[in-house]
Order: structure tokens, then C-alpha cells, then sequence
């Protein structure tokens, strides 16, 4: 009997570590191929890690509170009786036989280097991890039954980690393609792979979820929240002579957020304009809605998104980024523009904020949005939004308004040019046709990339908005 060991993969991104959080299986558990083993924390995501074998649990490779470089082994199986399909082990330490080639391996490669983020299970990221990284010491004593703790060896070279599938079965060696399609009901046996050989890539499952006209996933199951990291006091600070009471480590979502927002501010030279609006026929619209279409009726952010995404259309300079170097001939500067708007917003999640995107939010309507907003939402609270969601916005919307404040001069969400903020909606004293009057207001503020457009362009975009948000009506020609 065989044992195959599964390496932690890179899980989308170019990532090179991630937590393990929970162990999902125990040592002597019979488990299937596709079965989650273990659940990650990345810089991005939550994450349930699938086995690309079947077989009985062998060796767990670490413990619950652990950071486990990209590469590592992660679980160790032993394959299940004489009928399983013959595979190399992914911890012998062999490279391939000089002559040999490695078509899966290679067809995958080349692949993910067109832009799709994510290595091949079992390979690790190019180049390995020669860099010498620090361990750091668990923060949990045990993992369960059987955890054994990481292995301090460098990763060792490996060949394709093919799963235990049928040979009749459609060709798909990426335990995260299968998931992908799984979870959107795309049957693999109806895919024509693109790949060597008929391998079905990542690439063919989204074409077929875009030639569906949909990429709605069932909901996902929700996922604990991981609790913060705090050690014991550690003794006096020195600069202020007070007991250190805990020390946090900066790592996972928190640490991406951190060199996001230094990014931002080192490197974008950002101008803030604001203006107050009356909400007013806004908010009677909707309500008047309401009454109509009680269950049918898209929620105030949708209309915002939707008004939002007509001012792009008119000052499509805020949808852009502004590049210091590039491919040029005369490898200047340049300003990258975008056939479409993957909008952003910002949303608050018990792991931080994070700013899920709406792909292709310009060809939507104020359902279609409030569908999507609703769903990224719960997607990224659960824990379960994907690296793609969480990294491809063009530009993005903040309703800070929840938090019960009125302003805020947000930081740009890097490498965005622009980000448009939202206040609280309250009754306020205003002049409506010469008289004093109570009004539902707000305040917008417009933060943007001073290197992409000068201050007519951000006040036109900004004032269309708000224009917008006063008189439905007289936007409904660009809806």
C-alpha cells in the first residue's frame, strides 16, 4: 500500500503561506477524493482545502494555528486497495527522467501564467522557496489525533499529483477546478478540455459558467470566524513604561490590508472633494417601490451602484489606473483604461473589511446589482469570496454611512485611481425653492488619483452622482 503526500497548494494570487486553521479529518479517516481535509486561512480568504486522493488519512502535517508555506506537505493518504489508480507520491524526492516530459503539469503551468493566479496542486510556486523564512511556533498544542508538526525539509521536487478518477472519468487533475464546478453545477463530462490531452482547466469551467449566462454558486455553508491572536503580557514597553498587555501578530487578511493601504498612500498622490445631497426623492422613490414590489424592490445601495457606474460611463477617467512604468516605447508613464467596471464595496466582516467586486457591473441593472451585493456580501462574511473577487476592482463604493458617521476621507484601495464614499442618510435643515426645510441628507466625498484627472473631471463625476441621487429621473435616459 502505497502513501501519497498532497502539498499545501498556492490557492490563488501568487500567495506563499497560509494558517491552517482547522483539521477536518483525523489520522485512520477513510476519505474521498474532492473531500475537504483541512481549512486555511490566506491573506485573502477562507478556504476548505480539497484532497486530490482517496484513501486512509496517513499523516497530518501540522497544527491549528500553524503558517504552512506554499510548497510543504500538508496531508499524507494511503492509497486505498489494488483498484486505485497508480500515482507518483509527491513526497519522493525525485525530479522527472531525463526525456520525460510532463504534458498535465506543463499545459497547467502555462496556463496559469496566462493570468488565471493559481499553481497546480501538488507543484508549489515556481522557483520554490529558497528564501530562508522564520518558523514561527505554533499557537495550539495539538491538531487532534495523529497531527505531526511540519516537516523542517525544504519542499521536494515533484511530478504531477494526479487523483484517483477513472480512466473513462473527464480528464480534470486540479482538485479546485472539480470544486469550481461543482459548486456552480457544471458537469465535467459535458466539458471539452482545452488542455494536453483533453485536460479540463480552470479557463474551460469559467467559459462554460460565462456560455450559461451565469455565475451564481449555491450559497456557502458559513464558516467560523477566527478569533484574533493574542499572546501572554510580555513585559514593559520601554517608550512608555507601561505593561505590554498583548502583542497581535500582523499576518493573514490584516496583513494584506496593511501593505494595501501603505501602497496607497506612499504611492498615490490623492486630492478629496465633497458635496452634500438631498436624498430626499430618493428614498420616496424607493419606498413608493416598496409599496408596489414589496419583494422584488433592489436595496438603496443597488440604486447608488447604478447611479455610480452612469457617472463612470460619462468620466470614464476615474475608471482607470495610473501606471508609473510601463511597456512603452519610451518606457514612460502611462494611464491603463478599462473596457468595463468591476465595482467594488467595501464590506465590514468579523476578519476585517474587505472589498468584494461585482464583475461587469456596468452591464447590470439595480436588481442585477442588488443580487450581486447581497451575495459577495454573505460570500465574504462566510469567509468564502474567491482571491478573483476580492482583487479585481476597478473602482470602488463605500457606505461608511452603516457606521453612523457622516464623512470620511477614505484611502484609495490601491492600484484603484478612485474611491466614492457615502454618509449617513439624516434629517437635516435645508433650503428647498427659497424655504427652510427638513430633508433627508447626506454627504458624498470622492477621493481620486490626481495623476489620472484634474479636479473638473472629479467635481463633473461627483456633482453628476449627486445630481443623480436628488432627480431619479434625470438619469434614467443613461440607465
Amino acid at each position: 500500500m502505497s502513501t501519497r503526500t498532497f502539498l499545501l497548494p498556492d490557492l490563488g494570487e501568487g500567495l506563499t503561506e497560509a494558517e491552517l486553521v482547522t483539521w477536518l479529518v483525523a489520522v485512520g479517516d477513510e476519505i474521498r477524493v474532492d473531500q475537504p481535509v483541512a481549512e486555511v486561512e490566506t491573506a485573502k480568504s477562507l478556504v476548505e482545502v480539497p484532497s486530490p486522493f482517496a484513501g486512509t488519512v496517513a499523516q497530518l502535517h501540522g497544527e491549528a494555528g500553524q503558517t504552512l508555506d506554499v510548497g510543504r506537505p500538508l496531508i499524507s493518504v494511503a492509497a486505498a486497495g489494488a483498484g486505485t489508480t497508480s500515482v507518483e507520491s509527491a513526497a519522493v524526492g525525485s525530479a522527472p527522467a531525463p526525456g520525460r516530459s510532463d504534458p498535465d503539469g506543463e499545459a497547467y503551468r502555462q496556463e496559469e501564467k496566462a493570468g488565471s493566479g493559481n499553481v497546480l496542486i501538488g507543484y508549489g510556486t515556481p522557483g520554490g522557496h529558497a528564501v530562508a523564512r522564520r518558523t514561527r511556533r505554533p499557537r495550539t498544542a495539538a491538531a487532534g489525533p495523529g497531527a505531526a508538526p511540519v516537516s523542517s525539509a525544504p519542499p521536494v521536487p515533484v511530478l504531477a499529483i494526479v487523483p484517483d478518477i477513472p480512466a473513462e472519468a473527464p480528464r480534470c487533475i486540479s482538485p479546485l477546478v472539480r470544486k469550481l464546478a461543482r459548486e456552480n453545477g457544471v458537469r465535467l463530462a459535458d466539458l471539452t478540455g482545452s488542455g494536453a490531452n483533453g485536460l479540463i482547466l480552470r479557463s474551460d469551467v469559467e467559459a462554460a459558467l460565462s456560455g450559461a449566462g451565469s455565475s451564481e454558486k449555491a450559497e456557502p455553508a458559513a464558516a467560523p470566524a477566527t478569533p484574533g491572536i493574542q499572546a501572554s503580557p510580555a513585559g514593559s514597553d520601554p517608550r512608555t513604561g507601561l505593561a505590554v498587555a498583548s502583542r497581535t501578530p500582523v499576518k493573514g487578511l490584516r496583513k494584506t490590508v496593511a501593505a494595501n493601504l501603505t501602497a496607497s498612500r506612499a504611492s498615490i498622490p490623492e486630492a478629496t472633494v465633497w458635496v452634500d445631497v438631498d436624498a430626499t426623492a430618493l428614498l420616496e422613490l424607493r419606498a413608493d417601490l416598496k409599496r408596489r414590489h414589496p419583494d422584488n424592490t433592489p436595496g438603496l445601495m443597488a440604486f447608488l451602484a447604478r447611479f455610480v457606474l452612469a457617472g463612470l460611463a460619462k468620466f470614464p477617467e476615474l475608471n482607470a489606473r495610473f501606471d508609473p512604468a510601463s511597456e512603452d516605447a519610451d518606457g514612460g508613464a502611462s494611464i491603463t483604461a478599462y473596457d468595463g467596471v468591476n465595482l467594488g464595496f467595501a464590506a465590514q466582516t468579523d476578519r476585517g473589511l474587505v472589498v468584494p467586486s461585482i464583475r461587469r457591473a456596468d452591464t447590470m441593472n439595480a436588481r442585477g446589482l442588488d443580487a450581486e451585493i447581497r451575495r459577495l456580501t454573505a460570500s465574504a462574511r462566510d469567509g468564502k469570496a474567491t482571491p478573483a473577487e476580492l482583487t479585481s476592482g476597478t473602482f470602488t463604493l463605500n457606505n461608511y454611512g452603516v457606521f453612523g458617521v457622516d464623512g470620511s476621507a477614505a484611502i484609495i484601495n490601491y492600484p484603484e485611481s478612485a474611491i466614492l464614499g457615502i454618509g449617513r442618510i439624516i434629517d437635516k435643515p435645508w433650503v428647498v425653492d427659497g424655504e427652510l426645510a427638513v430633508r433627508k441628507m447626506t454627504e458624498l466625498t470622492l477621493v481620486f488619483d490626481h495623476r489620472i484627472c484634474d479636479g473638473g473631471t472629479a467635481g463633473g463625476f461627483l456633482r453628476y452622482v449627486a445630481d443623480a441621487i436628488e432627480n431619479p429621473g434625470s438619469v434614467l435616459a443613461d440607465l
